[in-house]
């Protein structure tokens, strides 16, 4: 058995009890919170990593846990578990069926372990450092399409879309002339297993927070893909600016980012 699967294995059970809860309570009435001018939270994102925080430090009480909604401990051990709890919570507020949990664990900063759960479409990525990435135990692996134009790519943008300059609309126009088609869902967890998947063949984007993406990042690593900042250079959690691809088409995104940053890409 590999070294991780223990963990693993946790953090399987407690996006499913999270994503459980969140069958039960989609589609009905939510409390609704602002975080900021577009960023909501909901009773389902509290009660949801507040089960996953429970479960997990029930199994690992000396582990460090860096949570979206709050619950964050240092811990006694190098072990820290990165925790979205509903990733794309303006899709379940509104019943847009596009969400899922995140859970992903660090070991002396490497990534080592990743979940991500969509309850409403019961598909379960699961990643292990040097095991590969599958979903609902079918192995994945990234996409063969190349070159770029020939590619489907994923993107979002930044709640503070309508205010900041650094908003990735001119990114999008780019590549939206320059591949074939691009979709927005609201999820980057899910738009990077997308890519693990070979769903996607591309993903990128901007002001996103480690629990956005840990565990995705994991899994196109582990399904053969590359992941990068946007200028190519090594990517870890914290880094904001995240370009995810197939690798066939890697240098490409990058070459256009590169443009659409300048303002020639158009």
């Amino acid at each position: 058995m590999n070294a991780w699967q223990t963990y693993l294995d946790a953090a399987v059970e407690a996006a499913r009890m999270a994503g459980s809860y969140q069958r039960y309570r989609f589609a009905s009435p939510l409390d609704v919170d602002m975080k900021g001018d577009k960023d909501l939270v909901t009773e389902v994102d509290r009660e949801s990593e507040r089960l996953i925080v429970s479960h997990l430090l029930g199994c690992f009480p000396d582990h460090g846990i860096l949570a979206e909604e709050g619950d964050n401990l240092q811990g006694r051990s190098s072990f820290r578990w990165i925790i979205d709890p509903v990733d794309g919570t303006t899709n379940y507020a509104h019943g847009f069926p596009w969400f899922c949990s995140s859970i992903a664990l660090e070991a002396e900063g490497e990534l080592v372990a990743g979940v991500i759960y969509n309850p409403i479409y019961d598909e379960l990525f699961t990643a292990v450092k040097g095991s590969g990435a599958f979903l609902n135990g079918r192995r994945l692996r990234v996409s063969d399409h190349a070159p770029l134009k020939d590619t489907l790519l994923g993107t979002g943008f930044p709640y503070d879309c309508a205010s900041d300059p650094a908003n990735n609309f001119d990114s999008f126009i780019a590549f939206q002339k320059k591949a074939r088609g691009i979709r927005r869902a609201g999820a980057a967890a899910l738009d990077l297993a997308s890519v693990a998947a070979g769903r996607l063949d591309g993903y990128w984007e901007l002001k996103l927070k480690p629990w956005d993406v840990a565990a995705g990042v994991l899994m196109v690593r582990e399904a053969g893909g590359c992941v990068t900042t946007f200028d190519g250079s090594p990517f870890t959690v914290d880094n904001n600016r995240i370009l995810a691809s197939n690798g066939l088409i890697h240098d490409e995104m990058v070459a256009l980012l590169a443009l659409s940053a300048h303002g020639s890409a158009r």
